[in-house]
Order: structure tokens, then C-alpha cells, then sequence
């Protein structure tokens, strides 16, 4: 024998794991638990056993949140995972990936494979899960419509809120072709974007009678809708696929529809609550702005009486410049006739040209002055009339004031001088309003 030909233990062993792990990568066994011990890092170990042969099991604790039921010694159970072999002990084992109990058979254990699966590619998570609609507008209920669970449905949405509409699309819940029944039902509902919600019901069963509910296919017919769909399959104690890939997971059609349809009379309780805040907050509101109107009103007085005072003090100041102007004009004019007196006092020629130059002198001096006098008197007026537009009411009705006025022009002071229906004028800064009083608010 060479040497080449001579191998480790651990190169022989190496090489039966190979060979064991290719020719038998899933397999499912039958057998009774035996030797059952759960150490500190929480993997499960025990043995397979029957009549005339036992084999080495390993449950990882990842794998045991899959579990249907809990393992105990002597327990009949159907395991499914992989062939491999422990190297440090050159013992072969089978590494579980799912157990279920015997009674339970091909079913359970295709149901748990297939959680496993979709668990893992998310279609579980709570994230990717939609909220209801508040108040759906139509609820599109995918049932069979001669069970019992219709009409449980029906009742208590009836009882909830009749004004929802609830629309029956009717499938076979049960055997061949009820999955793909289910499957175009929840497309024709995407399809046509009528319905705010979806419901899946049907009465309970037996596992086997609640298979279609457990397909991949319409698992992802769930998962893929864009309309929200809410699970009520079975009793209280049944779980399907399903059930945790709907967004929602009823225990009964009754529960569905508590959940689905609102209660009118908690909606009508809410809108009266709402109600109620909304006028307090209204009332409050106007109050805090009654009392900023009564501070600014007493920092600025009465607009009306200050409008009273700038007219005053620009009546006199024109009453001023009219006296002031009329004066200087006849002073002028005694002036003019008191030359005009030594003029023909002053016969002889040879003053009256000396006279007459000294006139016209006088002449453009008393034009000179009387031109300065008017521009003085033109740019004091014009100051005069700068203040006055300041003051003038149509500047004041630009800063967002207006003037009310009855039909008559008489100005309104007071809500007492008008009664309802009649019609009054609002003159703006720009423009005006016709008005037709609605309704008296008395001084608060």
C-alpha cells in the first residue's frame, strides 16, 4: 500500500460528509423523539427512532420560531432537513430545518416549509402591512355567497354603518380552481380601482379544506395588491398564509367587518366632539381679537374725530392764505393810486419822464414783488395742501379704512342707525360696495 493511497481520519470523514450532503440533501423522516435534551445555546438535540433503527437529530434554535407544535420525548413526528455528518464524534445526523407532529402529515409539513419561506423573502413584515381607509367608499368582499360567513359579514356591517356599500364578487373557497378564482378576483379589484378595501372570507375547516388559502401563488396575489386586504378564513383558532400576508387578520367575518365598516354612531360621537372644539376654539379666537381691537382702539382713538380736526385746521389755514393773498393785492392797488396822485401832481415835462421811468421802475418792482409774493404764497399752498392730503380722508381710507354711508349720504356711526335689509354704501380707497345689512351686532 502506498502512501498516497493512506488518508486521515479527517480526510475520510471530510469525504463521507461530501457524499452523505450530495446524495441526500432533503429528506423526510418519520419517527418517535427519544433522548430529547435542550442545552444552554438552546438548539434541540434527540433522536429519530423506530422498531429496528434510531438516528441523530439536530433542531438549531433558529429554526424552532417555525414550529407547530413543542417537541417531547415519545412523540410521533415528521421531520424534514438535511443529512450531514458531526466530524468531531464521526457520527451522521439529520440537521431539521422543520418538525411537525404525524397526525399531522404532508400538509402541515408543506404549510410550514412554505411559512419558512415566505417569512423569509418578507412577505410577513409588519412594515410592508397598509393601513385601512378610514371610511372605505366600497368594500369588495371575495367569498362564496351561499355560506354562512357572508352572512355573518353582511349582518354586522348592516348593523355598523348601512351606507357603505359592500360588494360581492363571488369565488369557489374550496378546491379545484377556487385559487385561481381568488387570484383573478383580487385582479379584476385592482383593475378597476372601485373598492377602498378587500376582504378574503369563508367559514372554518379542516386544513385540508382550507388548503387554498395556503398557496404561494395567492400569497403573492395578496402581497401584490395595491389595495389594501384584510383576511377573515376560518375560526378564531385557524391560521392560513393568508392570514399573515394580509395586511389585517380578522378571527371571524364578524370581526372583519367590525374592522372594516366604522360605527356610525362612533363617527357620529367623533364629528360631535370635533364640532364642539371647533366653536370653542372659534369663540375663543374672537375673543382674543375683541380684546387686541379694544387695545388698539384705545391707542388710537376714534378715527372720526380726527378726521374733524385735520378739516378744522385745514379750513383755517385756507381761510389764512385766502385773507393773507386778498391783503397783499390791495395794499398793491393803494400803492398804484397813490403814485398815480403824485404823478399828475408832477405836470411839467421834464418831470414827466423822469416820472415815467421812475413808474415803470415801480412798475416791475411792485410785478417783481408781486411774482415772489405769489410763489411764496404758492409754495406755502402748496405745503398747506400736502398737509391737507395727509390729512384728507381719502388718504386715511387708503390705510384700509372705509366709510359707510345710507342711501341718503348721511354717514353711519353706529349700529343702531341701520336695520336689517337695508342697503348701504361702502366707500374704499378704490371703488365702493352696495351692501344689504344681514344682521345687527350690538356693541360686545
Amino acid at each position: 500500500m502506498t502512501s498516497d493511497q493512506i488518508q486521515t481520519v479527517s480526510e475520510l470523514t471530510q469525504s463521507i460528509r461530501g457524499v452523505l450532503e450530495v446524495s441526500f440533501p432533503f429528506v423526510t423522516v418519520a419517527g418517535e423523539i427519544s433522548n430529547l435534551r435542550c442545552p444552554y445555546s438552546g438548539h434541540l438535540y434527540f433522536t429519530l427512532k423506530d422498531e429496528s433503527a434510531q438516528l441523530k437529530a439536530v433542531l438549531f434554535k433558529t429554526q424552532q420560531r417555525y414550529l407547530a407544535c413543542t417537541p417531547e420525548d415519545g412523540m410521533e413526528v415528521v421531520c424534514r432537513g438535511r443529512i450531514s455528518l458531526y466530524e468531531a464524534r464521526g457520527e451522521y445526523q439529520l440537521i431539521v430545518d422543520v418538525l411537525a407532529s404525524k397526525g399531522a402529515g404532508a400538509l402541515q409539513l408543506a404549510f410550514d416549509l412554505l411559512k419558512r419561506k415566505l417569512a423569509a423573502e418578507g412577505l410577513f413584515a409588519e412594515e410592508r402591512k397598509r393601513p385601512l381607509p378610514l371610511l372605505p367608499e366600497k368594500i369588495a368582499l371575495i367569498t362564496s355567497p351561499s355560506g354562512a360567513a357572508v352572512h355573518d359579514f353582511l349582518t354586522m356591517a348592516k348593523k355598523r354603518c348601512a351606507a357603505v356599500p359592500v360588494e360581492i364578487i363571488p369565488v369557489r373557497v374550496q378546491g379545484s380552481g377556487a385559487m385561481e378564482d381568488i387570484i383573478e378576483a383580487i385582479a379584476l379589484c385592482n383593475e378597476r380601482g372601485q373598492n377602498d378595501v378587500i376582504v378574503l372570507c369563508r367559514g372554518g375547516g379542516s386544513l385540508e379544506d382550507l388548503w387554498t388559502f395556503n398557496e404561494e401563488k395567492l400569497a403573492w396575489a395578496i402581497a401584490d395588491s395595491r389595495i389594501p386586504i384584510v383576511s377573515a378564513i376560518g375560526h378564531e383558532v385557524d391560521f392560513t398564509i393568508a392570514d399573515l400576508v394580509a395586511d389585517l387578520r380578522a378571527p371571524t367575518p364578524t370581526a372583519a367587518a367590525e374592522a372594516v365598516v366604522p360605527s356610525r354612531a362612533q363617527l357620529y360621537a367623533q364629528l360631535h366632539n370635533l364640532s364642539n372644539r371647533l366653536a370653542r376654539t372659534v369663540v375663543d379666537r374672537l375673543a382674543v381679537f375683541r380684546r387686541t381691537i379694544q387695545t388698539h382702539r384705545k391707542v388710537l382713538g376714534d378715527p372720526t374725530s380726527l378726521l374733524d380736526q385735520f378739516r378744522l385746521t385745514t379750513d383755517h389755514a385756507l381761510a389764512s392764505l385766502q385773507f393773507a393773498f386778498s391783503s397783499a393785492i390791495h395794499q398793491r392797488q393803494l400803492a398804484l393810486a397813490r403814485l398815480g396822485q403824485a404823478l399828475a401832481r408832477h405836470a411839467p415835462e421834464q418831470r414827466l419822464e423822469y416820472q415815467r421811468q421812475g413808474v415803470h421802475e415801480l412798475r416791475r418792482r411792485l410785478v417783481q414783488a408781486m411774482l415772489c409774493q405769489q410763489e411764496r404764497k404758492r409754495a406755502a399752498f402748496g405745503k398747506n395742501a400736502g398737509l391737507l392730503h395727509a390729512i384728507s380722508p381719502l388718504a386715511v381710507l387708503g390705510r384700509g379704512y372705509s366709510i359707510v354711508q345710507q342711501k341718503n349720504g348721511d354717514i353711519i356711526r353706529s349700529c343702531a342707525e341701520v336695520y336689517p335689509g337695508e342697503n348701504i354704501s361702502i366707500t374704499l380707497a378704490r371703488g365702493g360696495i352696495d351692501c344689504e345689512v344681514k344682521k345687527i351686532i350690538p356693541p360686545g
